[in-house]
This record gives structure tokens, sequence and C-alpha cells, in this order.
């Protein structure tokens, strides 16, 4: 399983969005050079609050470029950096991905997902409705999170649009992805 990088974002500063760049370093262990999210333990203002030991399982968000197609049906207008990922892809269900998957993304970058986005009420403040496009339920009264997710970056590199990123599925069983 593969797909693409189609876009890479960051900023130094706490913004909702994320302007894009022509590349992005990942360094190991910390996140994206230069993020104001990267950090060994947790920077989201939320978690520091509660605990601002906990490690840093959000070091590089990525969503998947079709969630935007998906949301523009029903009127919204999202681009890449806009939901304040670091890396957008196309061509793999990342959702569907399982804890402990590792993305080898362009000639060195290869980072371990960890857990689902949790969308949060900002994405309503970003444009009015949308959160309820990117977490709901499913039939059986499920929460579904579409809204990307996280990892913890275990080689650096650098990062451009257009790199391939190949899935290395962890051994089983595999444990689906939950909120971090």
């Amino acid at each position: 399983m593969s797909g693409t990088v189609t876009a890479v974002s960051s900023s130094s500063e706490y913004s909702f969005t994320k302007p894009n760049r022509p590349s992005i370093t990942l360094l190991a262990g910390l996140g994206v050079e230069g993020d104001v999210h990267a950090g060994v333990t947790v920077k989201h203002r939320s978690r520091v609050a509660q605990d601002p030991t906990q490690p840093n399982l959000r070091q590089v968000h990525l969503i998947h470029k079709e969630l935007f197609a998906e949301v523009g049906e029903e009127g919204f207008d999202v681009t890449p950096g806009a939901l304040g990922e670091n890396i957008t892809t196309s061509g793999i269900d990342l959702l569907c991905l399982p804890v402990g998957t590792l993305l080898r993304i362009g000639d060195e970058a290869i980072v371990e997902v960890t857990g689902l986005r949790n969308p949060c009420l900002q994405i309503d403040n970003f444009q009015d409705g949308l959160l309820k496009k990117v977490v709901g339920r499913d039939e059986a009264g499920n929460i579904v999170r579409k809204a990307g997710i996280m990892s913890v970056v275990q080689v650096g590199g650098v990062v451009r649009p257009g790199d391939t990123i190949t899935v290395q599925l962890p051994d089983e069983p595999h444990r689906p992805l939950d909120r971090v």
C-alpha cells in the first residue's frame, strides 16, 4: 500500500491553520522542525493543562486529501494545512491503519502511527458546521473521527509534496486506532 504527499505545512505559533511549505524536516523523537507542536512531551494546550509530562504522541498530524473532497460536497472549502495538519496525503486510507503502522515518507523519514486526531470545537470556529462532518457516529453508535491521524517520528528526514508514502503494517494482532 502506498500513497503520495500532496502538501506539507508547519507553524511556529499556536494557530489553527498552518501555512504550506516547500518542505518540512522531521526530527526523530520530536516532530516537525520549527513547529509549535514539536517536542518530546505534549504541546497541545489542552494536554499540557492536564499533565505537561505526558509523552507527545501527536508530533506529526496527517490528513487525507480525500476528506477535503468529501466535505466539499457538503459546501465546505478546506485546503491543505487548513485543519492544522503537517502532512496532507492522497491514496492511503489513513483512518483504517492500525496503531504501530510505519509510514516511510520520501527518501528517509519514517513516522509511527499512534492514533486518531480528536477533533475539537476550533474546527467549527474555522467553518461553522464542519465539526459535525469530521466527527460523528456510525450505525452502531460508535464515534467516528475523520480529522486525520497522529504519529511520532522514528527516523528524521525532509518531506516534500510529491514524495511517496509507503505503508508498513505492524505484526498482528492489529490494534485499531483510537484518539490520542
